[in-house]
């Protein structure tokens, strides 16, 4: 099949202008050169039944479900990890709407255009036009000030304001913009509903591959275990293999293993997910996990995390977590962390994995850790109070003769003595702050 002809892996669909589609300022530039869209695109969904997931969303009745049914005005911020259809949803919420949409990306345009932009929406508000529906997608790539700019918009009418981010909202955007919009939580795919997406893909004359790949059951299941929940990389997996295998391929589990190749894993260094598998490292060597915390680590070793960070959270959990109990677990976290920047990548990886490991197997102390939370806090209370004088230098002879000294016990000529004296300032005698009954 030649270009342009149904079922093509290169076909080329044109965009639709005016309402409830991207704007006609913003062609896309491929099908002006008739040049091919991916498949992912052109499989976009075009209606609500074409939607594959979110059912906690778009079950009958859900907020959602209304908005997008009876074309209700609702800001909203959506929520979720790649590839799960908040730029579809938002399309769709225009259309049903039948607001103009205005799509915008924070991560390749700035605050000069989107003013623009919101300029652009309050003059069609004021002539009557039917609204405007503004998608900026990556909205958390705006600081907080900048996100000011779009509050008098959205309380004038001027727009109604969807974001799309795939970091915490709580974290990223500011309250009053928050205030003002419904944060929707988007899930990632199940494995069956990327299956059903795939197929979907793979027969579809029109938007799909037309069969030019012939695609065996279990490597659509391959396929979707490989995407993770992200309907964007599994149909760009797809369409890889495709291309690889040439028309009238059928997708061999060699085949398959060339097109996952391109895989690389979903994580941002600092993002959410990036504090989520911290956090689950820290927690399952504490709680004396290692096969739980060698696969976190993994994970973020294969992710392209930075080693030096890595090593840091380990040795703060030799002291934190695992502490006196084996206080020479600190020293084999320093010869880890010296191990890695002798060796590099990848023998020094072992040595992280070791050290985990140790930790995760080691018995666990935090009296210090707890010790020193309950002293700061004291600290923080009484940080005026003077020394005692017993306890004060006396360097002169003034001072001696003002007291200075007096009453102290040198441990070595008095140990009792030593014991019972008071370390304390006045107020806080016989406080105790470090217990630990497995130390004694």
């Amino acid at each position: 099949m030649g270009p342009g002809e149904t079922g093509s892996l290169f076909e080329s669909e044109p965009r639709r202008e005016g309402r409830g589609s991207a704007p006609r300022s913003e062609p896309d530039p491929r099908a002006a050169r008739g040049a091919p869209r991916p498949l992912a695109e052109r499989l976009r969904p075009r209606r609500l039944e074409e939607v594959l997931g979110q059912r906690h969303l778009l079950a009958e009745g859900s907020l959602l479900r209304t908005v997008l049914e009876q074309g209700l005005r609702q800001s909203l911020i959506l929520w979720g990890p790649p590839g799960v259809g908040k730029t579809t949803l938002a399309r769709l919420i225009a259309e049903s709407s039948a607001l103009d949409f205005e799509p915008f990306s924070a991560v390749t345009s700035g605050l000069p255009e989107i003013r623009k932009v919101l300029a652009r929406a309050e003059s069609a508000r004021r002539a009557g036009g039917p609204g405007t529906l503004l998608f900026v997608d990556e909205i958390h790539r705006f600081n907080k000030a900048q996100q000011d700019a779009f509050l008098p918009y959205v309380e004038a009418g001027d727009i109604l304001l969807i974001g799309a981010t795939t970091e915490n909202p709580s974290f990223e955007l500011n309250s009053a913009l928050l205030s003002r919009a419904r944060v929707v939580v988007l899930r990632p795919l199940e494995e069956q509903e990327l299956v059903e997406l795939l197929r979907r893909a793979a027969a579809d004359p029109e938007r799909g591959l037309g069969g030019a790949l012939r695609v065996p059951e279990p490597a659509f299941v391959e396929l979707a275990r490989a995407a993770d929940g992200d309907a964007r990389r599994a149909l760009t997996l797809l369409e890889t293999a495709a291309l690889l295998g040439g028309p009238g391929a059928v997708l061999t589990p060699q085949l398959l293993a060339q097109a996952l190749q391109h895989k690389a894993p979903r994580y941002d260094k600092s993002g959410e997910e990036h504090y989520n598998l911290i956090s689950a490292l820290h927690k399952c060597i504490r709680a004396g996990k290692p096969d739980a915390a060698l696969y976190w680590l993994t994970r973020m070793l294969e992710s392209g995390e930075d080693r030096d960070f890595l090593l840091r959270r380990l040795t703060r959990i030799a002291i934190e977590d695992v502490g006196l109990a084996a206080p020479g677990l600190l020293q084999e976290a320093l010869a880890a962390w010296d191990c890695w920047s002798r060796l590099g990548s990848p023998e020094g990886e072992l040595a992280i994995c070791q050290l985990a490991v140790r930790l995760a197997q080691a018995p666990k102390s935090d009296a210090v850790y707890r010790a020193y939370a309950e002293a700061r806090q004291d600290v923080q209370k009484t940080s005026n109070r003077p020394v005692p004088l017993h306890l004060a230098n006396a360097p002169t002879g003034l001072m001696k003769a003002l007291g200075y000294g007096q009453g102290y016990r040198h441990f070595h000529d008095d140990p009792e003595g030593a014991k019972a004296m008071e370390g304390f300032p006045e107020g806080l005698e016989g406080r105790r702050y470090f217990t630990d009954p497995d130390l004694g």
